[in-house]
C-alpha cells in the first residue's frame, strides 16, 4: 500500500479540521440559540433527544450531559419511534432531533408525528435550510462544511460539531438554572468525582483516634501517645482545651538530631506551634490540597480552636481521592 503521509500528519489534519469546524460553528450562533434555551427552560417536561446512525450516538451523550447538569432528558431512537417509542413523548416535553442533513427519511417521517404529540421540536442540524430545520420550532445550527476524511463521507467533523453544540446548550441551561456544585454532587455521588464534591472532613475523622497531651507532658509520654494514636502525631492542648501545637514524627526526629539528652524536654519544647488545621465541615478535597501543598500526612480538625479529631492521608487514599 502506498503511503503518502505518516499517521501523525493525518491525525493533525483531522484534529485541526474538527477544531476549526467548532470555531466556525461558534460564529453561527445567533438569536436562534437563545430561543432554544428559552424553549427548554419554559418546558415543564423533559428533553427527548432523537436521531439515527452516528447522530443517535451523539444524542445519547447529550442526554447524559443534560441529565448530569440539571436538565431531565431521555433518548429515543428515531427508527424505534414509529414502532412504539413515540409514546415516550408527552405534550410538555421538548424533542431535540439531531441530523446532519435534516433530510433523512426516518427524520422526515418523525417530524409530523412529533408535532401531533404537542411537544416542541428543536432541530440540531448542519443544514439550516433542511426539511427538519424548516419544520422545527427552533434551530441549533451545528454547521459542518465537510467531514475530516479525504472522501468527505465518514461522519467525523459533523458529529464533533453536533456534540459541541449540544454541550453548549447544556451549559447554557446549567448557568440559566443557577446550577451549583452541590447540585452537581447530587447527580454524581459515585466514584472519586462525586466524593470530591460531597465528602467532608466530618465524614472521615470520627474513624480515627484523637491523641492529645498537655504542653507540660514529658517526651516519653508524648511518644507513647503518638504510638497509641497510630497517626504519627499528637495534638498539644492547654488547660482550656485549646490546641496550641502539634507534635509529629518529624518533630521527634528533629529533636533527636539536636539533643543528646532530651529527658528534660517537654511537649512544649518540641511542638510546632499554631499548627495547620481544617474544620469538620470543610470538604475532604480541601484537606488533600493542604497536605499536598505542605507535604504532610495528617491535619488536625478543629472547631473554634478545640480539637475534635485528625484526618490522615490514608483516609483520603481509602476514599479514592488520591
Amino acid at each position: 500500500m502506498k503511503r503518502t503521509k505518516n499517521p501523525q500528519a493525518i491525525a493533525r489534519e483531522v484534529l485541526r479540521a474538527e477544531a476549526g469546524a467548532i470555531e466556525k460553528a461558534a460564529q453561527f450562533l445567533d438569536h436562534r440559540f437563545d430561543h432554544c434555551v428559552e424553549v427548554v427552560l419554559a418546558a415543564r417536561g423533559r428533553v427527548v433527544v432523537t436521531g439515527i446512525g452516528k447522530s443517535a450516538i451523539i444524542g445519547q451523550k447529550i442526554v447524559a450531559t443534560l441529565n448530569s447538569t440539571g436538565t431531565p432528558a431521555l433518548f429515543m431512537h428515531a427508527a424505534d419511534a414509529i414502532h412504539g417509542d413515540l409514546g415516550m413523548i408527552q405534550p410538555d416535553d421538548v424533542v431535540l432531533a439531531i441530523s446532519k442533513s435534516g433530510n433523512t427519511p426516518e427524520i422526515k417521517v418523525l417530524v409530523p408525528l412529533i408535532h401531533r404529540t404537542g411537544a416542541k421540536l428543536i432541530a440540531l442540524v448542519s443544514d439550516a435550510d433542511s426539511h427538519l430545520a424548516q419544520h422545527a420550532d427552533c434551530v441549533l445550527h451545528a454547521h459542518a462544511e465537510r467531514e475530516a476524511d479525504p472522501l468527505n463521507l465518514a461522519p467525523t467533523t459533523s458529529t464533533t460539531v453536533a456534540l459541541a453544540v449540544g454541550d453548549a446548550l447544556a451549559i447554557a441551561l446549567l448557568v440559566a438554572r443557577d446550577f451549583t456544585r452541590h447540585d452537581f454532587a447530587r447527580y454524581h455521588p459515585g466514584g472519586a468525582l462525586g466524593k470530591k464534591l460531597y465528602l467532608k472532613v466530618c465524614d472521615l475523622y470520627p474513624h480515627n483516634q484523637c491523641p492529645a497531651i498537655s504542653p507540660d507532658a514529658t517526651i516519653h509520654d508524648a511518644m507513647l501517645t503518638m504510638s497509641a494514636g497510630r497517626l504519627g502525631a499528637t495534638a498539644v492542648v492547654d488547660e482550656t482545651g485549646q490546641v496550641i501545637g502539634v507534635i509529629t514524627d518529624g518533630d521527634v526526629r528533629r529533636m533527636v538530631s539536636r539533643h543528646d539528652d532530651y529527658r528534660h524536654l517537654t511537649a512544649r519544647d518540641i511542638m510546632t506551634a499554631n499548627p495547620l488545621h481544617i474544620g469538620p465541615d470543610d470538604y475532604a478535597v480541601q484537606a488533600l490540597e493542604i497536605m499536598q501543598d505542605r507535604n504532610i500526612t495528617q491535619l488536625l480538625v478543629l472547631e473554634e480552636g478545640a480539637l475534635v479529631g485528625f484526618v490522615h492521608l490514608h483516609d483520603l487514599l481509602r476514599e479514592g481521592l488520591v
